[in-house]
């Protein structure tokens, strides 16, 4: 099951809002009229306290609400965490990855709506984005986008053309998996140009991927994995609207793979190109 941690977000802060707003507005009053008397009398001052405190329901709307609207306002405008639940970023990103994702960069949306209400930057070549996969909206997926509106993409032979220019490849090495990724060990490991950034791919030589040629629709971007033979991506699918984007892929704050030994301290804090 996919939770909308956005509309849980906002249906806390309404909630826990709606309850200290009514409490301020109708109850307080009626509560600091009672303090007054009480102190004009005898009353003990345990009681007196209790009245200032107020219901436990109240006390825990006032606490929470300035918590949850923080929350709410860090992952909807600045920045949200994702994991990587796959190799099909491989070897930029490795399952089990904790990354965080720029929120601001491509434009700012409302939370829950996605409507963009202020434009900034669009997305460009080899950028490495998280988007609403377009077949079931809400799972989120991770790739690197290769084609921006109005390119012809061609992929053929394990090279990757964009206008009719090849993307230069460089040979690195054959790849070493570890953990979840350790069946990836074996593939060739090559340096890709795309755009001006230099980015890591692994391909297999004997194994087929789909090969043919596309263009990219106004508004609409084509993306693919750096796993190129073990990726999901625009190939398959079609591209993605920009309405899908929801932000821009720019570190790695924790990787955790129990089949790996559990933490791996040399990812934390990594840059994603």
């Amino acid at each position: 099951m996919n939770v909308d941690f956005a509309a849980v977000l906002l249906g806390a802060v309404v909630v826990s809002g709606a309850i200290w707003a009514v409490d301020a507005l109708l109850f307080a009053p009626r509560r600091r009229a009672d303090i007054a008397r009480l102190r004009a009398g005898a009353a003990s001052q345990p009681e007196i306290e209790r009245l200032e405190r107020g219901p436990v329901l109240v006390e825990y709307a006032r606490s929470f609400f300035p918590v949850f609207l923080a929350v709410l306002m860090l992952r909807s405008f600045l920045v949200e965490p994702f994991r990587i639940p796959s190799n099909s970023m491989m070897p930029t990103l490795l399952t089990g990855d904790f990354i965080l994702v720029n929120k601001f960069t491509y434009g700012i949306r409302l939370p829950v709506a996605d409507k963009k209400i202020i434009d900034i930057n669009e997305p460009q070549r080899g950028d490495v984005v998280v988007f609403r996969y377009p077949l079931e909206p809400s799972v989120d997926y991770i790739k690197r986008v290769v084609g921006v509106p109005g390119d012809h993409i061609a992929y053929y032979n394990k090279v990757l053309s964009v206008n009719g220019q090849p993307m230069p490849q460089e040979a690195v090495g054959v790849y070493t998996g570890v953990g979840a990724g350790s069946g990836m060990t074996g593939a060739d490991l090559l340096r890709e140009s795309l755009g001006g950034v230099a980015h890591p791919i692994l391909i297999r030589p004997g194994q087929s991927s789909l090969e043919g040629e596309f263009t990219v629709p106004p508004g609409q971007y084509f993306v693919m994995g750096d796993n190129r033979d073990n990726s999901n991506d625009s190939r398959y699918w079609g591209t993605v609207p920009e309405q899908n984007l929801v932000g821009k892929a720019f570190m790695i704050w924790m990787n955790w793979d129990a089949s790996n030994g559990g933490v791996s301290w040399g990812r934390i804090g990594s840059g994603i190109r």
